[in-house]
């Protein structure tokens, strides 16, 4: 079987993606390297990207330059983890304080892993975590 080497993009829907921007970019720190009226690319480290689309307008197929991009969409609420250094913790607890985003759980996990979950605008559940949440991370 070819093997998978990792996760290079996610997606999350949003009813207002200009609040979704300002919410991504003031308080998670992402910059979009690619945005349009129905979407906004933001890198995240080296080889992941986090796309965040309008909600119903990626339901049709997209004719690009090099080919088309089949339809797709979402609905209810999505969930990212997005992987922090391990000293990183406090300082987000605090970041998220400073920006009044409520946390919703911190979460201490089995393999010594930490994590805090906290809601974007449109109510999807966002995680920092910490290396040891799973085998290989």
């Amino acid at each position: 079987m070819p093997k998978l080497d990792a996760v290079l993009e996610t997606s999350l829907y949003f009813d207002d993606l200009d609040a979704a921007k300002r919410f991504y970019g003031e308080v998670m720190g992402l910059k979009p390297m690619f945005e349009d009226d129905r979407l906004a690319a933001c890198p995240i480290g080296a080889g992941s990207v986090l796309l965040m689309f309008k909600r119903g307008h990626t339901a049709d197929d997209t004719q690009i330059p090099g080919g088309t991009v089949p339809g797709h969409d979402g609905q209810g609420k999505g969930h990212v983890a997005f992987a922090i250094d391990a000293g990183a913790l406090a300082d987000w607890e605090a970041h998220l304080e400073r920006h009044k985003v409520a946390i919703e759980s911190r979460v201490a996990w089995a393999k010594g892993g930490k994590s805090l979950f906290f809601r974007d605008p449109e109510g999807n559940l966002l995680e920092v975590a910490t290396p040891g949440l799973w085998r290989n991370y």
